[in-house]
């Protein structure tokens, strides 16, 4: 696949405006669902977003990881998570690890061509060391929390603060979205337009814990369920917030000359009020509904918008495809060593997309919390062994029980990981086989919900597509054990959750 990187030289229409390279605005939604968006559903109230989508071109075939830290370390590297030994969970605060030091960050790449390179908002690739964090990876500034999940007013996650301007921690008790979307108005109307701007804003929304302003709230009354009404009340937030921004960008004469970008992360969370009705599952699954994310392209050298694209398009993507846009190429010899299809030309006419197939995630373990392996080759998709714990589908105002109850995300994952292991055991025990609900082979260009296991009638797909899944698996890295580590905790620094420890 990596072929397709180094073919070509973009013509210059395509990357200047002015004679200057583009902006390029990357905005990530966390735990944003399918369904959670108004170009999905009309009951959701995002008017600023929509327009967007809409102006430009909605991605019905973008592809992401099924939980955060391996999508963003997609998003930088251009590198499949399964590769460095990243696709099993996420990072954890007490953790000594972080996405490879000697894998080249997007943001480096991008300074080498001029841009001027600003990080807000969620870092989760690690921050146990400096050189995990933000501004040593090719950032020109940071605001934002190096861990998974916190407070979305005192910053706290455990007993630490984890908020930081740069490498300097601080207390701030704005709520997240607005604090964010206030720093990137910063950025632009500072910004030094004899630069191109690279902004990457990666918002805490709308991940748990389940907090929002109360008039945010009461946009949704019609909404029952407590946990999904606050959940589309902080997509508003969110909404407005994007839209504070992008009025800002109009405001110093630079959204004409800015690329958006806008994706989730991985799928909406089914018991934290985010949904992917009607795709299955959700996020920590290998079903669509986990992996398949909401997102568009807006602006600056698109030659054909206001469509909806089906091209198939995965997270390592965005890698080369960024680069390229904004006028660069990777070095020849890079070429082999990561896994992004430049899908520039794509994006930017409407054309045939580059990728033909792709990992959802490869994992050694039987029960790992984001699946075991799948794998998409044109049309179809095999999942091979454990999907995930969430196997349904899942409608908006659902109430879905929670069996597992903790704000300790490790501690979370392993309640899942035993309740299924004891569904497991039974099975077992009564001789059943092929156990998982959603294991097997689908055609996604006619049952893009997977309800419908063709596996019985197409056997040699299903063999042809374990063994393209078994040579990837020679690449494959074995996860670390994630061992808390004692040195990393917040007492040692004042309270606040900081690098310095590994």
């Amino acid at each position: 696949m990596t072929r397709f990187l180094c073919l070509g030289v973009l013509l210059l229409a395509f990357v200047y405006v002015n004679g200057t390279p583009r902006n390029i605005i990357f905005i990530a939604a966390d735990d944003l669902g399918w369904n959670d968006v108004g170009f999905h559903n009309d009951d959701m109230i995002t008017p600023n977003i929509d327009k967007l989508a809409r102006r430009g071109v909605i991605l019905n075939s973008s592809y992401v990881q099924p939980v955060c830290t391996p999508s963003r370390h997609s998003w930088m590297t251009g590198v499949y998570p399964f590769k460095v030994g990243l696709q099993r969970n996420v990072l954890f605060p007490q953790t000594a690890q972080c996405s490879p030091l000697d894998l080249t960050f997007l943001p480096q790449r991008l300074q080498k061509l001029g841009y001027a390179t600003h990080m807000v908002g969620k870092w989760h690739l690690g921050g146990c060391n400096w050189n995990c964090t933000p501004t040593y990876r090719g950032f020109d500034s940071f605001l934002g929390y190096y861990n998974g999940m916190e407070d979305y007013y005192n910053k706290t996650i455990f007993n630490g603060i984890d908020f930081h301007d740069g490498e300097e921690p601080l207390q701030d008790t704005t709520y997240s979205t607005f604090l964010y979307a206030q720093r990137a108005q910063k950025i632009i109307a500072n910004h030094d337009k004899s630069k191109p701007l690279f902004l990457y804003l990666p918002f805490q929304a709308v991940h748990d814990p389940i907090q929002v302003p109360q008039r945010f709230e009461d946009m949704y009354p019609h909404i029952q369920t407590d946990v999904r009404r606050k959940y589309c009340g902080m997509v508003s937030a969110l909404d407005e917030a994007i839209g504070n921004v992008t009025d800002t960008l109009r405001k110093y004469n630079m959204f004409d000359e800015s690329l958006i970008i806008f994706t989730a992360d991985n799928g909406g969370w089914v018991t934290q009020g985010g949904n992917n009705y009607p795709l299955r599952g959700g996020k920590i699954t290998l079903f669509e509904g986990g992996t398949r994310g909401a997102a568009f392209v807006v602006g600056s050298g698109l030659e054909k918008s206001g469509y909806t694209y089906d091209g198939m398009i995965h997270a390592v993507d965005w890698h080369p495809t960024i680069v390229a846009a904004a006028g660069g190429e990777l070095p020849k010899s890079e070429c082999n060593s990561i896994d992004g299809i430049n899908q520039w030309e794509a994006l930017s006419t409407g054309g045939e997309s580059k990728r033909t197939e792709f990992v959802y995630n490869l994992d050694n373990a039987l029960m790992p919390p984001t699946g075991h392996a799948a794998i998409r080759v044109g049309k179809y998709k095999l999942i091979d062994g454990y999907p995930g714990p969430y196997r349904s589908w899942y409608l908006p105002d659902q109430v879905n029980a929670e069996e597992c109850n903790s704000s300790d995300e490790r501690e979370y994952y392993e309640c899942l990981q035993n309740r299924d292991a004891a569904q497991l055991t039974d099975a077992e025990k009564k001789g059943i086989e092929g156990i998982w609900a959603g294991e097997g082979l689908y055609d996604l260009s006619v049952d893009p919900n997977e309800r419908n296991d063709i596996s019985r009638h197409y056997p040699d797909v299903v063999k042809e597509l374990r063994k393209k899944l078994n040579e990837y698996r020679k690449s494959l890295v074995k996860p670390k054990p994630q061992i808390p580590v004692p040195a990393s905790n917040p007492d040692n620094y004042g309270g606040y959750w900081m690098p310095g420890w590994c």
